[in-house]
């Protein structure tokens, strides 16, 4: 391979070009600095729950239905990951038990399985095909295991409004 030589000449002319890109480079990058006096009261709350080492926590919102436990509680904010919206939870369900031919108003006590995601079952997302566990003690019949039946979500909750759901048998 032959190596070729760089005349002095134009030397030069590389050192001023390569100043001339510098510039414009800091003169860029300073206009894309942010003033840091900005009030708490103009940011918004979920941009202030932040150290000073580490970049912003935002905050997962769940816009689906959710069931949410009679005793559960909320994480502190600061170990809080998602935020489930109150007006998308529910405690009931609408259960037909398929033999009976009828539709009970039934509680719900928790959802054991959601297709759409393990995220979605351990954060309570009640999805169409989800499987839930209802209360059917209400109903007279005795289970084995307990006060619980399995019943499968047959429609989309978000869109109806209710929950539907088949009891499984």
């Amino acid at each position: 391979m032959k190596k070729t030589l760089v005349p002095c000449s134009t030397l030069p002319i590389f050192f001023s070009f390569a100043r001339m890109l510098l510039a414009r480079h800091e003169e860029s990058s300073s206009r894309r600095k942010v003033d840091d006096d900005v009030n708490d009261d103009d940011v918004h709350a979920y941009l202030l729950d932040r150290d000073a080492t580490t970049h912003a926590k935002w905050k997962r919102m769940i816009t689906n239905v959710t069931f949410v436990g009679q005793g559960s509680t909320r994480k502190p904010l600061k170990y809080e990951y998602c935020i489930c919206l109150s007006g998308l939870r529910f405690t009931k369900a609408h259960v037909t038990h398929l033999e009976l031919k009828c539709t009970f108003n039934l509680k719900i006590i928790g959802v054991k399985n959601n297709p759409n995601g393990t995220m979605y079952t351990s954060l309570g997302v009640i999805t169409k095909g989800t499987i839930i566990e209802v209360n059917v003690s209400e109903l007279g019949l005795v289970t084995l295991a307990g006060k619980g039946k399995y019943a499968q979500v047959t429609n989309n909750p978000e869109n109806d409004g209710c929950i539907n759901a088949v009891l499984l048998v």
